[in-house]
């Protein structure tokens, strides 16, 4: 029996082999990043534990993908629990700074023990073609047409993943089969339908282009994870890699890292191809997300003065999670990695049971996993 971790961590090995591929860049990036890492934590070892250890962090990939409405979302589901993944959170862009007409969850393991044995996760954001603020009517009712059209998630690979969620992994034939079908759903390719419709939508937003004018899936990105993100960009322009705007997510500063910031980068040799590299911090609670969006365009020097710079401060004032150790009889923090993604503001409040309702499945509430992780480990160091 190949358990759905394993299964999970073959999918996410076989996915990066036809990424890079298909963009070589990709692969140029990976191995920086693994450079950066192994001397990271050569230099560093403490911390280098402390956010995850180097054969974790190393073979770590978070990816993103576009889908086209409901029922894809609900295929995808389907699938994705086949490799021990399920949705956590809910990230509704259409009121994000840069508006999309999508709404997306992550899928990603949701256990600390399936997280320590690999971390892969996807986004997935569908087309809410329905939005009259992207979508007339007639623009609707074409891009729904073509996406009831295709058939991206063949029913074989649909009935092996519900198998392996069911069985909690599958045998050694099935288990090829299962990987090897679902790495051809996002086989990198030029699907697009229609060279003037894609244009046409790419008025209406660049995201519905992707989904709506093609025939088929993409892996949009699939990015690798280093400890050290300013490094990896100084290594990288001596191979070929330039790097697209600056960092998102929170500024490099003295301190804790927290959430995760991503980089993209372009090739020199390639500069129509986009890769992306990410490093990762601590999660914080919805307290600290309150204080991250106060501070979201604020400069370095406003993050320095006002969000605290070691773990006791961000613990005592609630706004972080942390693991409670016992080494030596002392108390001790560890930090509890943030899983997700780049957080859309936390005024918006997310739609949990809307988000569940059109899965048809629970929806993970991120902030609940982090606090759970964090009470089981304080109730267990109770004096």
């Amino acid at each position: 029996m190949v358990e759905t971790w394993e299964l999970r961590a073959r999918f996410a090995r076989a996915l990066a082999a036809t990424y890079g591929r298909a963009v070589p860049a990709y692969d140029v990036l990976v191995d920086v990043a693994g450079e950066v890492n192994a001397d990271f934590a050569a230099r560093h070892p403490g911390d280098a534990e402390r956010f995850g250890g180097l054969p974790r962090v190393t073979a770590e990939r978070r990816g993103a993908i576009r889908l086209g409405g409901p029922a894809e979302l609900r295929q995808a589901a389907i699938l994705f629990a086949g490799f021990g993944m399920h949705p956590v959170g809910c990230y509704d862009l259409r009121d994000a700074a840069t508006p999309a007409p999508v709404v997306a969850t992550a899928f990603r393991p949701v256990e600390p023990i399936e997280l320590a044995r690999n971390p892969f996760g996807m986004f997935a954001p569908m087309l809410t073609t329905a939005d009259r603020r992207f979508f007339d009517s007639a623009v609707q009712g074409r891009v729904e047409n073509l996406l009831a059209a295709r058939a991206v998630f063949p029913t074989e690979l649909l009935h092996l993943a519900a198998l392996a969620a069911e069985e909690g992994g599958l045998t050694a034939p099935s288990a090829e089969r299962f990987v090897a079908l679902a790495s051809a759903v996002f086989a990198p390719s030029d699907t697009a339908a229609d060279r003037s419709w894609h244009s046409r939508l790419e008025r209406v937003s660049p995201v519905a282009a992707d989904i709506g004018g093609r025939t088929g899936v993409r892996v949009v990105h699939l990015a690798p994870r280093v400890f050290d993100l300013d490094d990896l960009c100084r290594r990288s322009a001596g191979r070929g890699l330039t790097t697209v705007d600056g960092a998102a997510g929170p500024p490099a500063r003295r301190g804790p890292d927290v959430l995760v910031r991503q980089v993209s980068f372009r090739a020199v040799a390639d500069p129509d191809r986009i890769v992306v590299a990410e490093s990762r911090g601590i999660a914080l609670t919805p307290e600290g997300r309150e204080l991250y969006d106060r501070l979201a365009d604020a400069d370095a020097t406003d993050w320095e003065r006002e969000f605290p710079r070691t773990d006791d401060e961000l613990e005592a004032r609630g706004l972080a999670y942390f693991r409670h150790r016992v080494i030596g009889g002392e108390r001790a923090l560890e930090p509890i990695v943030y899983e997700d993604y780049l957080p859309v503001s936390s005024a918006a409040a997310p739609d949990l049971p809307w988000l569940a309702e059109t899965l048809r499945r629970p929806v993970h509430d991120p902030f609940a996993l982090y606090r759970r992780q964090q009470d089981d480990t304080r109730e267990r160091t109770a004096p």
